[in-house]
């Protein structure tokens, strides 16, 4: 039987990584964002749809997430627009992916889990965590993001010690030691060892 493991988290909190961590244990990971990111690339399934809603997103034949940031802080009920846009394309990915998995346990990085009520259809969650100054620290380190529109993002998510006391298993992401004793200790847990 195949476990479908959840991962979550809010923005900044660690779940790329901690994704890289569960594959390393033989864990087919399914990436969100990365899906999203595939849709957006020119020629991606969603570039005419976004184009339709927010014209100016579309940049070159591919959807500028950058573009597509600072336009959801000006308007953000565009945000709604363009999940309900976007969402059905994400879970067609995701089906085709549990389709063509092999491994005993797929593991899916999927940052508005409960927002989505992914919840549902999975056998587990994992939440990554860290205090929010790290978090905070992480996110505009990158420099890809604003304070504002940071607050924005924050503000459409759950909060994450809601999205941790929801979970099956909180992994804390504090150092790359831990998270990953963290996620051998899920891994095995799963695999009854």
């Amino acid at each position: 039987m195949t476990l479908l493991l959840g991962l979550t988290g809010s923005i900044g909190m660690g779940k790329s990584t901690t994704a890289a961590m569960f594959a390393d244990f033989g864990v087919d990971v399914w990436d969100a964002d990365a899906a999203v990111h595939q849709m957006y690339a020119k020629d991606g399934v969603a570039v005419a749809l976004i184009a339709e809603i927010a014209p100016s997103a579309v940049i070159h034949g591919a959807v500028s997430r950058p573009e597509l940031k600072t336009l959801i802080t000006q308007d953000p009920t565009l945000l709604g627009q363009i999940e309900k846009i976007v969402h059905p394309l994400v879970a067609q990915d995701r089906a085709d992916f549990i389709e063509g998995s092999q491994t005993d346990i797929l593991l899916f990085d999927i940052p508005l889990l409960y927002e989505t009520g992914a919840d549902q259809w999975l056998d587990y969650v994992v939440c990554v965590d860290v205090d929010a100054e790290t978090q905070k620290s992480r996110i505009l380190g990158r420099r890809t993001m604003t304070e504002k529109q940071l607050t924005v993002i924050l503000n459409k998510q759950m909060p994450n010690d809601e999205k941790c006391a929801r979970a099956d298993f909180v992994i804390p992401t504090n150092s790359l030691d831990e998270a990953r004793a963290a996620v051998h200790y899920v891994v095995e847990t799963l695999r009854g060892t």
